[in-house]
């Protein structure tokens, strides 16, 4: 799996926790579909790690090892890494394929997010 030190945000999911981490999880969840041999994968790491900090509340990150899981990776028909796959209230709502610039990467995920909740 792709590490880098330091990695607190973004949670590695397998077959035995996709459900838990992924279907039930309250917030939409972005699950990285990727491999150690992903060059693309890599670049977008940091990226990935902002925007979990950055979007705690309104979106988790978790990453999924395609050779290491290939049922899930078949299950949504994963074909190509780095897959960013969208998943809110159990579903998968968006699929983005390739690397991108986090800029780029929150705009095309921005109607997923969860609201912002009100200061108290």
């Amino acid at each position: 799996m792709i590490r880098t030190e330091d990695v607190t945000d973004v949670t590695d999911v397998t077959e035995e926790t996709f459900e838990a981490e992924v279907l039930e999880s309250a917030l939409p969840v972005l699950v990285q579909f990727t491999a150690d041999w992903c060059g693309p994968c890599r670049q977008l790491a940091p990226v990935l790690r902002e925007i979990a900090r950055e979007e705690a509340g309104r979106i988790r990150i978790v990453q999924l090892d395609v050779d290491r899981e290939p049922g899930i990776t078949i299950r949504y028909g994963v074909l190509a890494t780095p897959t960013l796959m969208v998943f809110r209230a159990g579903e998968p709502v968006k699929s983005i394929v390739g690397a991108r610039p986090k800029r780029r990467l929150l705009q095309e995920v921005e109607d997923v997010l969860a609201p912002v909740a009100p200061p108290t």
